[in-house]
C-alpha cells in the first residue's frame, strides 16, 4: 500500500511533539515553553510517515518556521492539527487556514483538562460540525484520547472553507493550497508557478477571523472561576518585587543541588572512590600483566593522560553524575513553564544588550547544551537578535558539562570565589551584549511570548529527557575524550607536549600567571571546553590559579560541534569572526583578572576575592547604567 505523509501542525507549545512521540514511539524533546521544536523530525508507523514541525501561527513566507511548515503541508497527504483548548479562539485561525488549503485534516483538541480547570467548556460535536473535520478531545501528556487517533486518521477529510474564498482564489490551474498561498501574497509560491502574488491577504484574513468568531460563539462558553495556585504563583513570578527574589531562590537551590550535593558528595564517591581507588588500579594491574611500564603503549593506555584511566575517570567518574544532576534540574525547569516567566521578568534588562526577554530561553538552555541552544535562537524575532545571542552563547555560557566541573571546583574554593566568578561572567556577558547592541544597526524588537500554564513537571518526562540528553552526551563525548587523551599521550611520549608548553609560556605563565602545564588544557579545550576544564584536575595549582584558569577557559572558544553550528547558522565569515574574537577575548579577560588579583594581593591586609567581587560589581552597575542610558536615548 502507498505510504501516507502526515504533517503534525499547530501553534507553539500546544503538544505537537507529545502527539508525535505517542504516534511514532520516538522521543522528541517535550518542554513547557514555545519554540521547543526548531527542526523537522520524521517517524514511521506502518505506512504512515509522521512529520513533527516547529510551532507556527500561520502559513506564509514571513518566517523560516512558517515557510518550512507551508512546504511540508504542500507535500502532505493529510494534516493532524493540534489545538490548545485553553486558547481555542487563537488556535482556530491556523486551523481554518489549514482547512482552506483543501488538505484533509483531523483536529486534536489538546489540554482539555486545563480548559476545564479554567472554566472553559467546548461542545466538541458542534465544533466538529462547524469545521467539517473530525475533532478529537485529548489530554496528550496523559495519553488520554490519543488511543483513538490512529482509528480517526482514516476519517480525516477536507473541512468547510472560509465563505466566499473561492472567488478570491481565481479559476486557474493551481492546486487549492498553492492558489491560497498565492492569493494571500506568498511570493515564493507565486514564483514557483510563475504567477504574480495576490493582494487579498487582508480580505481573506478578515473573513477567516469573522468565521472563527462565529464558530467560537456556537461552540465555547467560559464561566468565571477562582484563580488556581499555579496562576497566583505565576503572577508573582512576573512582578519584579517578588519575581527577582523567587529567581534568586531558584538559583540558590540549583547551586545546593548541583554544586553541593552532586559535585561534592556524589562525585567524591564516583571519582575518588570508585574510579581512583578501584577502577584505575585494576586497569593498571591488568595492562601491566601484558605491557611493561616503560613501554610507550603503557603510557598511552594507563599513563598520566591514559585512554583507559584519565579519559574514563573524567567521563564517568566526574562528568556523568554532574551531567545527570544538571539535566534533572534543567528538565524540571523546562517542564514547569518558569522559563517563559523569566523571559518576561528580565525583558527590560536584556533590552540594554540589544535583545528582548525571549532571548533568556536560548541563553538558559545554553547551560544545558550550547550547540542545541544556538539552534534555538531561530525562535528570536530578528537576525540582529540571533547574532547577538549566538555570540553571547559561544562567549560566556558554559555548557552543562563545563558548568558542572566549574561548580564542583569552585565549591571547594569558597563562597567569594564563586561570587566573583559569577559576577565576572555576568559582567562580561552584559558588556559584550551592550557593545554589540551599540555597533550593530537596528533596535531591540518588542517581546511577544505566550505564557504557558505553570505546571508541576512530570517525573516520567523529566527522567526520560535526562536519560536521552545524558546518554547523547556520553555517545558524543566518549570518542572525543578518548581521541584527545590519545593525542595528549602521544605528545607526552614524544616530548611534543613539553615543546608546546614551553612555546606558550609567555601567554600561560607570564600573562596569566599559571603553570606551563595548563597549555594542555587549552589544547583539549579546542575540542571540547569541558575536557580542557576537567584537565585542570590533573596537575597541582593554587586556589588563585584554579580561579584564573577556570575563568579563562569559560570564555575560551566554543567546542567543535558548536563551532560547526555557528558556521552553519551565520556563514563562514561571521562564524570565523566570532571564533577569532572569542579566542582573543578569553586571554585578554583572563589576563586582566590575573593582573587585578595580583594588584589587590599587593595591598597589605586586603581580602582579595571579596575586593575582586566588589570591583566587578561596580563595573557591572556602571555598564548596565550606560547601556540603559544608551537604550533610552536611542528611543528619543
Amino acid at each position: 500500500m502507498k505510504d501516507v505523509n502526515i504533517a503534525i501542525i499547530g501553534n507553539p507549545n500546544v503538544g505537537k511533539s507529545v502527539v508525535f512521540n505517542y504516534l511514532t514511539g520516538k522521543y522528541v524533546d517535550v518542554s513547557n515553553y514555545p519554540g521547543t521544536t526548531m527542526d523537522v523530525i520524521c517517524g514511521r508507523q506502518g505506512r504512515y510517515i509522521f512529520t513533527d514541525t516547529p510551532g507556527i501561527y500561520g502559513l506564509s513566507d514571513i518566517s523560516d518556521e512558517e515557510r518550512l511548515a507551508r512546504d511540508i503541508i504542500l507535500r502532505s497527504d493529510l494534516v493532524i492539527n493540534v489545538v490548545d483548548a485553553v486558547h481555542l479562539e487563537r488556535d482556530l485561525f491556523l486551523t481554518q487556514q489549514l482547512i482552506d488549503t483543501g488538505t484533509p485534516i483531523i483536529v486534536v483538541l489538546n489540554m482539555m483538562d486545563e480548559a476545564k480547570a479554567r472554566g472553559i467548556y467546548i461542545k466538541t460535536d458542534v465544533l466538529e460540525e462547524e469545521l467539517g473535520v473530525p475533532v478529537l478531545p485529548a489530554v496528550a501528556m496523559d495519553g488520554e484520547g490519543l488511543g483513538r487517533l490512529f482509528n480517526k486518521i482514516s476519517l480525516a477529510r477536507v473541512g468547510k472553507a472560509t465563505p466566499q474564498l473561492q472567488t478570491l482564489l481565481g479559476s486557474g490551474d493551481l492546486p487549492t493550497a498553492a492558489a491560497l498561498m498565492v492569493a494571500e501574497g506568498d511570493r515564493e509560491v507565486a514564483a514557483r508557478y510563475n504567477v504574480a502574488p495576490g493582494t487579498h491577504r487582508d480580505t481573506i484574513y478578515g473573513r477567516r477571523r469573522e468565521r472563527i468568531n462565529q464558530v467560537i460563539a456556537k461552540t465555547m462558553r467560559q464561566i468565571k472561576v477562582a484563580s488556581t495556585t499555579g496562576e497566583i504563583i505565576g503572577g508573582l513570578m512576573l512582578r519584579p518585587l517578588t519575581g527577582i527574589p523567587l529567581l534568586l531562590i531558584t538559583l540558590a537551590l540549583m547551586y545546593l543541588i548541583i554544586g553541593v550535593f552532586v559535585a561534592q558528595t556524589v562525585v567524591d564517591y564516583t571519582e575518588g572512590v570508585l574510579m581512583e581507588e578501584y577502577y584505575e588500579p585494576l586497569v593498571r594491574h591488568l595492562i601491566g600483566m601484558v605491557v611493561a611500564e616503560d613501554n610507550p603503549l603503557w603510557v598511552l593506555l594507563v599513563g598520566r593522560f591514559g585512554v583507559l584511566t584519565m579519559a574514563v575517570t573524567l567521563l564517568f567518574g566526574l562528568l556523568l553524575p554532574l551531567i545527570v544532576g544538571l539535566h534533572l534540574v534543567l528538565s524540571a525547569l523546562e517542564d514547569s513553564g518558569y522559563l517563559s516567566r523569566i523571559a518576561a521578568l528580565l525583558d527590560r534588562v536584556l533590552m540594554g544588550m540589544g535583545l528582548n526577554g525571549q532571548a533568556v530561553i536560548p541563553l538558559i538552555l545554553g547551560f544545558g547544551c550550547v550547540t542545541m541552544a544556538t539552534i534555538t535562537t531561530r525562535m528570536l524575532g530578528t537576525d540582529r537578535e540571533r547574532l547577538i545571542t549566538i555570540f553571547l552563547l559561544a562567549f560566556a555560557v558554559p555548557c552543562s558539562a563545563q558548568l558542572a566541573i566549574i561548580t564542583g571546583m569552585l565549591a571547594g574554593l569558597g563562597f567569594f570565589y564563586m561570587l566573583a566568578y559569577m559576577l565576572i561572567i555576568f559582567t562580561a556577558m552584559v558588556s559584550a551584549g551592550a557593545v554589540l547592541a551599540r555597533v550593530l544597526p537596528g533596535t531591540s524588537s518588542l517581546l511577544w511570548i505566550d505564557l504557558p500554564p505553570l505546571r508541576l513537571p512530570r517525573l516520567s518526562n523529566v527522567l526520560r529527557k535526562t536519560w536521552v540528553k545524558s546518554s547523547e552526551f556520553i555517545r558524543e563525548a566518549a570518542p572525543l575524550f578518548a581521541g584527545s587523551a590519545l593525542v595528549l599521550g602521544a605528545l607526552d611520549v614524544t616530548g611534543g607536549l613539553e615543546a608546546i608548553e614551553n612555546s606558550l609560556v609567555p601567554l600561560t605563565v607570564t600573562w596569566l600567571g599559571l603553570p606551563k602545564e595548563v597549555a594542555g588544557s587549552f589544547i583539549m579545550g579546542f575540542i571540547r571546553r569541558e575536557f580542557g576544564t576537567a584537565g585542570l584536575f590533573t596537575f597541582p595549582m593554587s586556589d588563585i590559579q584554579k580561579f584564573i584558569a577556570l575563568t579563562t577557559l569559560t570564555f575560551f572558544v566554543p567546542c567543535l560541534a558548536t563551532a560547526m553550528i555557528i558556521f552553519k547558522e551565520r556563514g563562514w565569515k561571521q562564524g570565523a569572526a566570532i571564533w577569532l574574537i572569542i579566542f582573543a577575548l578569553a586571554f585578554i579577560i583572563g589576563g586582566i583578572v590575573a593582573k587585578t588579583i595580583a594588584l589587590l594581593g599587593s595591598i597589605e591586609g586586603a581580602a582579595v576575592m571579596p575586593m575582586l567581587a566588589g570591583l566587578t560589581l561596580l563595573i557591572l552597575v556602571l555598564v548596565m547604567r550606560l547601556s540603559w542610558l544608551n537604550d533610552r536615548f536611542s528611543k528619543m
